[in-house]
């Protein structure tokens, strides 16, 4: 305990400076010394007190998460959840060119926080998934085969919940190519080319998601919720992505497209782990919530549906939407709100 060695070395400094005093005639009042050295012993009572409980509230935390929120603090990113005047200090202790690039703090934050994550925040979601109907016509998923940039694609009869198998794009296009004859049915042609779903519940970890696709071999995995309904799809790409950023398809654009500084339109569907690294803030992802899509954030802090137009501020950032479809958020336009524009500084 230093302060306790500087403590006592105070007192003997003050017993001295006294003792020194008197010898050249000056009368200090014992008073004074008495008093000097109780307030200093109350004082550090307090802080001892003060000491003792930060650091039991800190030993709550997790050990993997304060390792993690010391990196990131070396690397310069903001620490989720840090106070103010914690914020402050460590800009101010920061150096002023940072060591190292956004890009890179951001890739090391997602692999920090890849364990932390559900599956539900890195899968592609049911509404984006391409499949293969068994009930359409043979030239009709050859034309689909044809036009998709999936080389994995899981092979369904009638609805996307019944799931016969995955097969590789190529295997199915030359299954269609090789039917012998034309009343030949379409999943016995597939068959040979048919493998069998793996299939994960969203409540898994993403670790344990990482540990089944080493498994698949290049297969895709299903996600499912606990009545069996299909949720999404999850592979390597998709992890990938949840630390290095995006990597859009052929067919898809960016989740997150700029539009000059301070600026972006974002699709109502991106994940809100992705939009914090790009919009360098923490004030998005909650540790209780449900929602994992920019559009549910928004829902959630909208008392009814929102409407084209409509916009909300928060943690210095302007959410304006400007698209609505089929009773979902589809596009919404972010701007970085000038210090100066909101209020005058303290």
């Amino acid at each position: 305990h230093p302060t306790v060695v500087v403590l006592c070395l105070s007192f003997l400094l003050m017993i001295g400076l006294s003792l020194v005093a008197e010898g050249l005639g000056f009368h200090i009042p014992k008073g004074y010394l008495y008093a000097a050295i109780g307030f200093s012993i109350v004082i550090e009572t307090l802080n001892q007190f003060a000491r003792r409980n930060f650091l039991k509230n800190a030993a709550r935390v997790p050990l993997r998460e304060r390792t993690a929120d010391s990196v990131l603090r070396l690397l310069g990113s903001r620490k989720r959840g840090a106070p103010a005047q914690a914020e402050a200090e460590a800009e101010e202790e920061a150096p002023l060119e940072p060591a190292f690039a956004v890009e890179e703090r951001n890739m090391v934050s997602g692999v920090l926080t890849l364990a932390d994550r559900s599956i539900r925040s890195i899968m592609t979601p049911r509404s984006e998934m391409s499949w293969v109907n068994l009930e359409h016509a043979p030239a009709a998923i050859l034309a689909q085969l044809r036009d998709t940039p999936h080389s994995l694609l899981p092979v369904c009869r009638g609805q996307l919940d019944d799931v016969v198998g995955v097969a590789r794009t190529k295997d199915l296009i030359a299954a269609l190519l090789l039917r012998e004859r034309g009343d030949v049915p379409v999943e016995a042609s597939f068959a040979p080319a048919l493998k069998t779903p793996i299939i994960l519940p969203e409540t898994s970890g993403v670790l344990r998601a990482m540990e089944t696709l080493k498994r698949a071999h290049g297969q895709l995995v299903l996600v499912s919720d606990e009545y069996g309904t299909v949720q999404g799809l999850l592979t390597p790409i998709d992890i990938l992505e949840a630390i290095a950023g995006e990597f859009p398809d052929e067919d898809e654009q960016p989740a997150v497209r700029p539009q000059g500084p301070g600026q972006w339109e974002v699709d109502g569907a991106a994940d809100l782990h992705l939009l914090e690294q790009v919009l360098e803030t923490d004030a998005l992802v909650g540790e209780s919530d449900d929602y994992t899509s920019l559009a549910g954030f928004l829902l959630a802090r909208f008392e009814t549906f929102p409407e084209a137009g409509q916009a909300i501020e928060l943690d210095g950032l302007r959410f304006e939407i400007l698209a609505v479809e089929e009773r979902r958020i589809a596009r919404v336009a972010i701007r970085r709100i000038e210090a100066a524009a909101q209020g005058p500084a303290a």
